[in-house]
């Protein structure tokens, strides 16, 4: 391998930032389970081995490890770890606007992003615009001479929405605003949105990253350069980190940087199912519709197969009422009903009165017959025979 080649992306899970410890040659990073450190002197922090620590708030080696790990992952100049994916989009949104600013969002957004910017960013006086995120020329027409930023989310929880990263990159690019992707869906094992354009990533690492449904977190990384003032973007999102104060604990850092190293095989394993669960489901005579983006029929299925490696473990699907849903949602046996997404073990939820509840009667409300599915990594024949009988 020559020096200017990028190694495999699981050689990378494996071993960016994290090196055998210097003090024992532990190969798997150490829990520094610390708040304070000894300085050097007063104001000057230590040199040398494990230099530049002072207070864990402000840096954290299990942290640093993480966060150096996630921007080798996205291929980014930096990343930054929070204390959950809300955390995170809430440290870009208050590092990059002011009141005045204008923010494009997807028409189907995850309802905690729609929630924090009506219910706390619109109090502030940033204004949004909801817009098919599918479309470049939705997106285009939502644009306002304050809009500072693209918000993407591809796919899009929970419509499995896809937008071309590219070409929205280059739209908020001609008219100075900068474009954030929410890459939770696919993670930066099928999908590196700073590789094609985009400024920002953002993640909760709960989902897929962390991977065993037992970590809350959120993670942000950035390209280098410029934030639109005159601000690194990096600076302006690390003094945010620090500044409020919503970092992750050394053992939440641990959880996810543990699981960003089986990432990959995770991913292939997840995506083999949900190809085989899609395939019953299109025989399915109560199915009415599937939301995935492997499908031939699924809308921007062609920019899907351009930009990402596969195509994922979530898959949306209707039934004809309403009543319907509930049931099965509420008759699966290894399909547990919970929230949240990701995770080894398969979870089913209607989104309409769970995890998208708090978008009820906007312009984001999804359809009361969706079920949502976070395919996990159990044998396929099993997943495949519990759907079956909750739907019949």
């Amino acid at each position: 391998m020559t020096s200017d080649q990028l190694p495999g992306f699981s050689t990378r899970a494996l071993h960016a930032g994290q090196e055998a410890d210097p003090a024992t040659g532990a190969v798997v990073t150490p829990i520094y389970q610390v708040s304070t450190y000894k300085q050097d002197g007063v104001g000057a922090l230590r040199t040398g081995l494990g230099a530049g620590y002072e207070y864990s708030r402000s840096g954290n080696p299990t942290r640093t490890s993480l966060e150096t790990q996630l921007a080798s992952l996205e291929q980014g100049a930096a990343g930054f770890a929070f204390a959950s994916g809300l955390a995170a989009e809430d440290g870009i949104l208050r590092a990059l606007l002011k009141p005045g600013d204008h923010v494009v969002i997807p028409n189907d957004a995850y309802g905690g992003t729609y929630r924090l910017v009506k219910r706390v960013f619109e109090p502030w006086g940033v204004e949004h615009t909801p817009a098919d995120l599918a479309s470049v020329d939705a997106v285009r027409a939502a644009l306002r001479p304050t809009t500072r930023l693209v918000w993407v989310e591809t796919p899009t929880n929970p419509l499995l929405t896809v937008a071309d990263i590219a070409a929205l990159a280059e739209l908020a690019h001609s008219v100075g605003a900068l474009l954030v992707v929410d890459n939770t869906f696919a993670t930066p094992y099928l999908q590196t949105p700073l590789t094609l354009g985009a400024d920002l990533v953002v993640h909760s690492t709960t989902k897929y990253a962390g991977g065993h449904s037992d970590v809350v977190g959120g993670a942000v990384v950035v390209r280098d350069g410029e934030d639109g003032r005159g601000n690194s973007l990096a600076e302006r999102i690390g003094f945010h980190q620090n500044s409020m104060g919503a970092v992750p604990g050394p053992f939440d850092s641990w959880l996810v940087q543990r699981g960003l190293k089986t990432l990959a095989v995770r991913m292939e394993r997840h995506c083999d199912n949900a190809e085989r669960v899609v395939e019953f489901l299109q025989s399915h005579p109560r199915v009415t519709s599937i939301l995935y983006p492997g499908l031939a029929e699924h809308r921007n299925h062609d920019v899907a197969s351009r930009q990402m490696k596969r195509f994922g473990g979530m898959i949306s699907f209707r039934l004809a009422s309403v009543e319907e849903a509930l049931t099965v949602c509420g008759a699966t046996e290894l399909f547990t009903l919970g929230e949240s997404l990701g995770g080894v073990e398969s979870l089913v939820e209607h989104p309409g009165k769970m995890t998208h509840a708090s978008v009820a009667g906007s312009l984001l409300e999804v359809p009361d017959d969706l079920v949502r599915l976070s395919v996990g990594i159990e044998d396929a024949d099993d997943l495949v025979a519990d759907l079956a009988q909750a739907l019949g």
